[in-house]
């Protein structure tokens, strides 16, 4: 009579745990398995050790990238760990990264005059298909949109656009996959925001933007002052818009169904910028105050639930654009080098919650 063969079975670690085979269902090997004697069991590696960080040339703490010249726009790339970054005086655009040194990806010809250049810039919703992108500049005349394809020259999208003394920022956002909308400033007029023969002080509907036989714009909002930012809550699609008025910043909200209303006003007009939206929470970069605010909003009324929480303050000076990564980590980029407050690894595209987790949780989320 045969004796039992025990099979020993190494189980690999995990973790801090280890598999185990069930008895009950394990079969019996057809060929009795032999072990060779004297041999060792292999050790269990040691867990691989963090990356070194990358020796950038401009050894900027705790930010993406350091060193840029003023910036504007901020295109958030897939991996959550680089981005594309808009120089508002230079008209360059860089490809910025963690664990890289820039690289220039354009330069666009840009007039810089007054608050004027390159303003912003975002990707087609098809980039990956097409590799366009469009950008909001000053030319000597007037303030456009512009197209851009890999290794060629900006087209106009849109042109005639008053540019002035003061107020020409703007931004950009796509709302679907064929609409562009366009935050015009006033050009330093305020007249021309309630003009409706102006692109000035709107914001301006695209569809279909092409560089042949573009479709006439539509407006979607009048009466803009100096322009800020824009930015959509992929929870409720509302498009949000900052703009800065003779009396008072300002949040304005547009629902899907064309509803417009004023979120909030900062009658001490600190200098309202880029946003982002997420879930009911509107963050806006306050310029003049070095601040990140949280604008909170009741999910079911859309109304405002309390005063801004105030989410940054002095970390890394006066930030413009604002951007959400893909993995729900928020960045931001500066102007301390426009704003008169420059430091000596200025400028940068730094992470607002550099611990991660994206949105400034809610009271009762903390419960």
């Amino acid at each position: 009579m045969r004796g039992v063969v025990a099979v020993l079975a190494t189980a690999a670690l995990v973790g801090s745990g280890c598999a185990r085979f069930d008895d009950t269902v394990s079969q019996p090997f057809t060929t009795p398995p032999q072990l060779k004697p004297g041999t060792p069991s292999t050790p269990t590696p040691p867990p691989p050790l963090p990356p070194e960080p990358f020796p950038k040339e401009c050894p900027a703490p705790g930010v993406m990238q350091g060193c840029l010249e003023s910036t504007s726009g901020l295109i958030m790339l897939p991996d959550s760990q680089s981005a594309l970054v808009a120089e508002r005086l230079t008209g360059a655009v860089k490809e910025v990264s963690v664990r890289a040194e820039p690289r220039v990806k354009t330069v666009i010809p840009v007039d810089a005059a007054g608050d004027g250049g390159l303003m912003d810039i975002v990707l087609s919703p098809t980039y990956q298909q097409d590799r366009l992108m469009y950008a909001y500049i000053s030319t000597p005349t007037d303030n456009r949109v512009v197209r851009i394809a890999d290794d060629d020259v900006p087209k106009p999208i849109l042109t005639g656009i008053p540019k002035g003394p003061t107020n020409n920022m703007g931004a950009l956002i796509f709302t679907s996959p064929t609409t562009l909308l366009v935050l015009t400033g006033d050009a330093g007029d305020p007249a021309l925001a309630n003009d409706p023969n102006s692109p000035a002080g709107k914001v301006l509907r695209i569809e279909q933007p092409t560089t042949v036989n573009q479709a006439p714009t539509t407006t979607a909002l009048s009466g803009i002052g100096a322009a800020g930012g824009m930015c959509i809550d992929p929870t409720d699609k509302s498009l949000y818009i900052t703009d800065r008025t003779p009396t008072a910043d300002r949040l304005q909200r547009i629902t899907v169904d064309d509803q417009v209303s004023t979120v909030w006003e900062w009658p001490d007009k600190p200098g309202v910028a880029g946003c982002a939206a997420q879930e009911g929470t509107v963050l806006v970069n306050l310029v003049n105050t070095k601040q990140t605010v949280a604008v909170r909003l009741d999910p079911d009324s859309g109304a405002v639930t309390g005063d801004p929480e105030v989410v940054r303050e002095e970390r890394h000076g006066h930030a413009w654009a604002m951007q959400v990564s893909p993995d729900g980590n928020v960045w931001a980029a500066t102007i301390n080098r426009t704003a008169g407050d420059a430091e000596e690894l200025d400028d940068v595209v730094f992470p607002l919650f550099p611990q991660g987790g994206g949105f400034p949780r809610r009271d009762a989320d903390l419960t």
